[in-house]
């Protein structure tokens, strides 16, 4: 062996050791700081978030914008970094840590419980003593009463995509019933435990039996596609209805206009609205949870149609997160359906802009619409 290949050697052998001393080092720490304390410590409204170490991440939340606005924590003692929330007893609350230089997300060795995002990473999460998950998300006893099946159905006319995903939703009954059709579908069967929920409030009686319609989104054109647009309009009358007509026994919409429903978050909350005003006949109730109504600080068409249009046959419910970027804008609406004498409820809760928030309010708004009579 040459000097040369030896002190190569002797590198990379003082590298890897290093490198298995720093890995030590971070799982000694984590481990020190578990046995610490539990983030968040709450005191009232503040949710303490703690950190040990010679240096702090930041702080990314609902509350202040996610990466556009990082908060720094403060210096709390000799090596021990804090940083408070101030928040009501019933919120909810995502956040994650970063590091300040590489803006990686670092994770929360004092809060085990993380949820994903939908965007590629991982929050940590946590409730306030008022607040708690739904306990509706939890399949029944014996399983899923209700039957789902997995389609594939044209919208090369209508999508920036030849085909695109629909998953249905078949109750147990032999009755003919409703169609629920869901914006965002597959995010609100995966992480919005829509099919559980229903499930559960049709095996309590809480609500009449009611198909489910889960429509894939269109990936990075969503934001046109549930921007108030016709075409999407004529994709879920000419290629869903007439798939859930087809799989599952449907109310004649024809002979009970508006018998259907439509529900949505964020963009497709503001396009569940929308549906419901141009086709009352066919989705007379729409469940829309922080509606995108106001974009950029302008009324979408949305609320130009209540605001000018005649009012239609509907039935309408509005719920948002207190900490959601959208609640003005949804406080906003509730005020001009309020003025235009629409049949509407607008709820807010302790959440903010995120599918828990969403999956645990789910339960009003549904038992609204569709509550056995």
């Amino acid at each position: 062996m040459s000097a040369w290949t030896a002190s190569l050697a002797c590198s990379q052998a003082r590298t890897a050791t290093r490198m298995g001393q720093d890995k030590a080092a971070t799982e000694s720490k984590e481990q020190s700081m578990s046995k610490f304390l539990k983030n968040p410590q709450i005191n009232g409204r503040t949710a303490s978030l703690f950190w040990q170490g010679r240096t702090a991440p930041q702080v990314i939340s609902d509350l202040h914008g996610w990466e556009q606005n990082p908060q720094t924590m403060t210096q709390a003692g000799t090596g021990l970094w804090r940083f408070d929330f101030d928040l009501d007893e019933d919120a909810y609350l995502e956040y994650a840590l970063i590091d300040s230089e590489s803006r990686r997300r670092l994770r929360d060795p004092l809060n085990p419980r993380r949820v994903y995002n939908g965007m590629g990473a991982y929050n940590h999460n946590f409730y306030m003593p008022g607040a708690k998950p739904s306990s509706l998300i939890r399949v029944p006893k014996g399983g899923l009463r209700g039957k789902v099946s997995r389609h594939t159905v044209p919208a090369e006319y209508v999508s920036t995509s030849k085909t695109r995903r629909v998953y249905l939703y078949q109750p147990e009954t032999r009755e003919a019933v409703p169609l629920l059709a869901v914006y965002d579908g597959m995010d609100y069967f995966k992480r919005g435990k829509l099919t559980e929920i229903v499930d559960n409030l049709i095996l309590q009686k809480r609500i009449r039996p009611v198909a489910l319609a889960f429509l894939e989104n269109a990936g990075k054109a969503r934001m046109v596609e549930y921007a108030c647009a016709e075409t999407t309009l004529a994709f879920l009358m000419s290629a869903v209805l007439p798939l859930a007509a087809q799989e599952i026994k449907l109310i004649d919409h024809e002979k009970q206009p508006g018998a259907h429903g439509i529900l949505g978050a964020s963009m497709g909350g503001l396009m569940s609205v929308y549906t419901a005003l141009r086709l009352p006949q066919v989705f007379g109730r729409a469940l829309s949870q922080a509606g995108a109504f106001e974009l950029w600080e302008h009324e979408t068409v949305a609320m130009e149609l209540v605001r000018h249009a005649p009012r239609p046959e509907v039935k309408l419910w509005l719920d948002c997160g207190k900490n959601d970027f959208l609640c003005d804008a949804n406080r906003r609406m509730s005020g001009l359906l309020t003025e235009k004498g629409y049949d509407f409820s607008y709820h807010e809760n302790g959440g903010a802009h995120n599918y828990n928030t969403w999956r645990d309010n789910l339960a009003p708004g549904l038992e609204a619409l569709f509550g056995e009579a």
